[in-house]
């Protein structure tokens, strides 16, 4: 199927070229997947400036939506999915497949990290290979005292592109942004610290 982007689509594309790590707060319907999809393949074939790309979101949508964007759109045709999901060696084994666009859900986060970096002593073991990472529903990443926020901050160092998307990014309050914001830009707007960000903007 030809995609035939809306102004605001072709916007959205622009915005995630242009930006390394950004956000897309969009309401559902609004096509975040295909408009993510089509700017990391321009970056990736265009701009040559991404190699891997790791998605992590809800289950389902892990299941159903990434690789079936990629089979629905002409442009994406030519991108592929490994899916990081399963028994251990089945997640292992799509770790290290040829592909352009990895996809795991939410719950492996801290096991893909492990495989990587030594949790305990917070040292790589081994080069993080995924230079670009999308966080499909970012509010997954809202607490920064669960476990894969934890873990997935232990990598942030090592990715040069990032993408958060979700209609809802304060479900519970503005506190929820902190943790998803804090992961985007380490702390240059809202702060490195939780603290002071609510010292600063909350009574």
């Amino acid at each position: 199927m030809e995609f035939k982007a809306h102004n605001y689509q072709k916007n959205a594309i622009d915005f995630v070229v242009r930006t390394p790590y950004c956000a897309l707060f969009l309401d559902m319907g609004c096509g975040k997947s295909v408009i993510t999809l089509t700017a990391l393949r321009s970056l990736k074939q265009d701009y040559l400036d991404v190699r891997k790309i790791l998605v992590i979101a809800p289950k389902s949508v892990a299941l159903n939506t990434w690789g079936a964007e990629c089979a629905k759109w002409d442009h994406l045709g030519d991108l592929k999915v490994s899916l990081i999901m399963g028994e251990a060696w089945k997640r292992k084994d799509a770790i290290w497949r040829d592909a352009d666009i990895y996809v795991t859900n939410r719950e492996n986060t801290v096991w893909l990290v492990s495989q990587f970096v030594d949790l305990d002593s917070r040292r790589l073991k081994v080069a993080w290979p995924f230079d670009c990472v999308v966080l499909d529903e970012s509010t997954s990443f809202k607490n920064f005292q669960s476990k894969r926020w934890k873990a997935l901050s232990l990598v942030r160092p090592f990715i040069r592109r990032m993408v958060e998307l979700t209609g809802t990014p304060a479900p519970n309050g503005l506190m929820d942004l902190w943790p998803q914001i804090r992961l985007l830009d380490g702390g240059e707007r809202l702060g490195k610290h939780i603290g002071p960000y609510r010292d600063t903007y909350f009574r």
